[in-house]
């Protein structure tokens, strides 16, 4: 008998500023079997609004996580505000290819910690227990990952996988989403997550990145949907925690 496969679905960007987006997304996976999600909460978006100034979006999240919601921590800001990249590759990185939102990039380990830190209380003084740690963008500097570290945090991750916390074992977990930027990314888009599901069909855990800003193009939306729910059919939707969970105890299982 072949191994059950799984799949995150992941929800970035989570505030109050893009929570009408993002609700629009939480209504597409309601209408697919309403499937175990994680929801990548960023406390001061962009400096646009606390999460804790927020009541309706606080009551919001909350109604989702006592439905087993997991809530992670994204950052703080979301945006990149350390100084300007002096290499070709270090502006593309921080400027091109993620739009200058990769807030830890360059962080050194006291100012990744004093983020996560007060990212951290600020989510436990709403009462949500969290485990994980999302880096926006997926861009961590060596600070960044020794401050996770000294943290009780349990997780964190990049594109191409689950990171446990303090020990760094890797578990894969390829990641599927859109860039929605432009009319030639929103194509390429649409081509590439049906060829990259494709490719990654075997594998035992995919991930499912989706953005607030996918909610505002009806093509994208369309293309998640079929794809979400053609992944649905023999896959088994869990959350980051949960999926750690499992390949911890699988690991075990084979020692």
């Amino acid at each position: 008998m072949n191994a059950t496969k799984h799949l995150c679905i992941v929800l970035h960007d989570v505030a109050p500023a893009t929570w009408p987006a993002c609700r629009r997304l939480l209504d597409m996976l309601a209408s697919l079997g309403d499937p175990s999600v994680t929801l990548l909460v960023v406390p001061d978006f962009h400096g646009s609004g606390r999460i804790d100034a927020a009541p309706d979006f606080f009551r919001s999240v909350d109604a989702l996580a006592a439905r087993d919601a997991e809530i992670a921590l994204h950052g703080y800001f979301h945006r990149d505000d350390a100084p300007p990249p002096r290499s070709p590759g270090a502006w593309l990185r921080r400027r091109v290819l993620t739009a200058g939102e990769g807030e830890f990039a360059t962080l050194d380990r006291d100012a990744a910690a004093c983020r996560i830190r007060d990212g951290q209380c600020m989510l436990s003084r709403l009462g949500w227990n969290i485990t994980g740690f999302v880096p926006p963008a997926w861009l961590a500097s060596r600070g960044t990952h020794e401050a996770l570290c000294a943290t009780d945090l349990r997780y964190t991750s990049t594109h191409t996988a689950l990171i446990t916390l303090p020990d760094q074992r890797r578990i894969a977990a390829p990641c599927l989403t859109a860039s929605t930027r432009s009319a030639w990314r929103r194509v390429a888009s649409r081509i590439w997550l049906r060829t990259m599901s494709s490719i990654w069909a075997k594998a035992p855990l995919l991930r499912i990145g989706l953005h607030p800003d996918d909610a505002s193009h009806p093509e994208i939306m369309v293309c998640w949907r079929k794809l979400i729910g053609a992944l649905l059919q023999d896959r088994v939707a869990l959350t980051k925690s949960q999926a750690i969970a499992h390949y911890q105890c699988a690991a075990l299982a084979r020692c």
